[in-house]
């Protein structure tokens, strides 16, 4: 039987296990944190290059929009303005704002990192051939994340602000939104984006660990696009338009996490057969 690399000599107890996740945590942590404070003493470029900017009806995808909407003979996708006020109401919260944007920026800058200390605490139970994967899975892993906030920065939050600011029960009633909600909306945006569009690295771990197959991600298909579905509606605002655009790349990654269960369920077949 192949070893294992990093195997120890003799089995770790669960304290011992504890003990290594916890510093894997701790550095990981620190990563965050050193990130953290680079994007706080960037505030200026963050908050009015980044964060505000799909406020701007210049954004470039309401521009992307427009474009389209010309080529189709239409102004429908255009606007001239998003009619909110951003406004700060408790004595700390644009602070508080400013430090919880700073450890979001840590924790997505130092992602690479993070999955580099992940792979290092379960690299001990692997094989030596699945150990020379590691490269791979940080690239790939890192990538789908970036992608994904990518996704949820320039398609999921301009179409929330957008539909959201610019919807009204009533003209009595004046568009001041707090600073908290407006930053939440972004960040919930960005990272939920970020993390489902790791599904595929996690239909691969599930199908390594034998907890589901090709034929069992086929059979329930129709389920996963409910989900999708609903999980656009969550993330999106309640218009058609946003959540299809939305459940596009979604139900794509569904569809490879499908070939790369596949492909994973016959390199195990193979490695069984070579070692019985």
């Amino acid at each position: 039987m192949t070893k294992k690399i990093g195997e120890p000599e003799k089995d770790m107890s669960f304290l011992d296990h504890v003990e290594e996740l916890r510093w894997h945590l701790v550095r990981s942590s620190a990563a965050i944190f050193i990130f953290g404070i680079i994007a706080f003493l960037m505030k200026d470029f963050i908050f009015n290059k980044i964060i505000f900017a799909p406020k701007d009806p210049d954004f470039i995808t309401y521009r992307a929009f427009c474009k389209v909407s010309r080529f189709f003979g239409t102004d429908g996708l255009c606007i001239d303005k998003i009619p909110f006020t951003l406004q700060s109401l408790e004595m700390g919260e644009q602070f508080s704002v400013h430090i919880w944007i700073s450890i979001t920026v840590g924790f997505i800058i130092a992602f690479p990192f993070i999955i580099w200390e992940f792979w290092k605490f379960i690299s001990p139970g692997l094989y030596e051939k699945e150990r020379k994967g590691a490269v791979a899975f940080i690239i790939v892993s890192s990538f789908l994340f970036f992608v994904g906030v990518l996704f949820g920065y320039y398609v999921i939050t301009p179409l929330s602000v957008n539909f959201l600011g610019n919807y009204s029960v009533s003209e009595l009633v004046e568009r001041n939104i707090k600073i908290n909600s407006y930053i939440s909306l972004l960040r919930s945006s960005v990272l939920a984006s970020g993390l489902i569009f790791e599904l595929p690295i996690v239909m691969y771990f599930l199908t390594k660990m034998g907890l589901i197959t090709p034929d069992f991600l086929k059979q329930y298909r129709k389920h996963a696009l409910v989900i999708v579905l609903i999980l656009s509606a969550v993330i999106t605002p309640p218009d058609i338009v946003s959540q299809v655009i939305v459940s596009i790349p979604i139900l794509i990654l569904y569809e490879v996490s499908i070939f790369i269960s596949k492909v994973v369920l016959k390199n195990e077949l193979k490695k069984e057969l070579k070692n019985g």
